[in-house]
């Protein structure tokens, strides 16, 4: 376009095909006045290439390009033919670059726009101090304050990680928080028209039953019972179907705290038919609802293992201290107490059986102290 409109404003009064160049033998007038022959095809080769001569015609064309370019403001003055710079590009360039700004962006004009963005992009990364500021130090867990004579248990579990010894601390704050909201109404049974605490504790002696025939975990009979009494504490049931619901805790506590439950049939088949398979999972979805699907209790294991890792381990004491925290489940007189406070004096009754003296500085950490412990 610019090389037509260029050749337009010199061949005034000429034909229009000598603007296009002549490729023929004919002997044709050449826009200087010269004959043109062969030479003819040299022309259209110099004009289609884009390459004119500095006359003053071509620098009128080349300035009357120019201020139309400058009413546009779209495209920056392109440096020569054939050229595929963007603008805001050598923009930027321009004002990053030094005194041989020009030579650097001639050689990069070829370059993609995607590799020059991601050769930028290391600049733009955080600073190492930043990221350091972000990340969570788990270290400030560790410190924490002991009373006198009180040794730290975690300290020697700081290597393993399955004990998670930065927050061992914290997490038993936090289940002995947990353990006020998931304490049953103590005296429920006053609600109740056709059950009495002796049958509460049938129930119960029938439920270790079969827990053991099942070979289920510890978790999961604290957490059966506790669910039992959270229901009837809700809700006011039949006689006839206590064990239904019993049956159904069982169901739903192994569930939640064995890798692999029971199936329904085995629970249905040990309450001698006396349910059906939909009975079953009809009750599991209404104890679930009354107990608004809230599991989270802190069952006495917790608690007693705990204790039991300040006693050096000793399995004769944490065995007897286990089989009272079980006993503790028949007699309702102890939902009075929290599980925190019913393993505590289960360690506390286990040493003095088996004579291992007195109540040390390190059981402290139950957060009860010797004259609370024995009431």
């Amino acid at each position: 376009m610019q090389s037509k409109k260029s050749n337009a404003n010199t061949q005034a009064g000429q034909r229009k095909r000598a603007a296009l160049g002549d490729v023929s033998n004919v002997t044709k007038v050449d826009v200087d006045g010269k004959k043109a022959g062969k030479t003819g095809l040299v022309s259209k080769t110099t004009q289609s290439g884009g390459i004119q001569k500095k006359t003053a015609t071509a620098g009128t064309a080349r300035t009357a390009l120019g201020s139309k370019e400058m009413n546009k403001k779209v495209e920056p003055k392109r440096s020569g033919s054939g050229s595929g710079a963007i603008g805001p590009v050598q923009k930027r360039k321009v004002a990053a670059s030094t005194s041989n700004a020009k030579e650097r962006s001639a050689l990069e004009e070829g370059e993609p726009l995607r590799k020059k963005v991601h050769t930028a992009e290391p600049e733009k990364r955080t600073k190492p101090e930043e990221v350091a500021s972000n990340v969570f130090v788990p270290e400030v867990s560790l410190v924490h304050e002991f009373p006198p004579g009180v040794k730290d248990l975690d300290s020697e579990d700081l290597e393993d990680p399955l004990m998670v010894a930065e927050y061992a601390n914290e997490i038993f704050e936090h289940l002995r928080e947990l353990e006020c909201n998931s304490t049953p109404n103590p005296d429920y049974m006053d609600h109740q028209d056709d059950l009495e605490w002796k049958t509460r504790g049938i129930l119960v002696d029938w439920l270790i039953e079969v827990h053991t025939r099942f070979h289920l975990l510890p978790e999961t009979l604290f957490l059966a019972v506790n669910i039992i009494d959270r229901f009837l504490s809700e809700k006011v049931v039949q006689l006839d179907r206590l064990q239904l619901v019993g049956i159904t805790a069982m169901f739903i506590a192994s569930k939640y705290e064995e890798v692999l439950s029971p199936h329904v049939a085995n629970f249905r088949h040990v309450a001698d038919d006396g349910f059906t398979e939909s009975e079953i999972l009809s009750a599991e979805r209404f104890v679930l609802t009354t107990l608004n699907y809230d599991l989270s209790y802190p069952n006495p294991m917790n608690f007693l293992r705990r204790i039991s890792k300040a006693d050096n381990y000793d399995i004769q004491t944490r065995t007897v201290g286990k089989y009272l925290v079980e006993i503790a489940l028949l007699d309702h007189r102890f939902m009075d107490y929290r599980s925190s406070h019913v393993a505590a004096a289960a360690m506390y009754l286990a040493r003095l059986i088996l004579d291992r003296g007195e109540w040390v500085s390190n059981f402290k950490q139950s957060s009860f102290s010797k004259s609370e412990v024995q009431d």
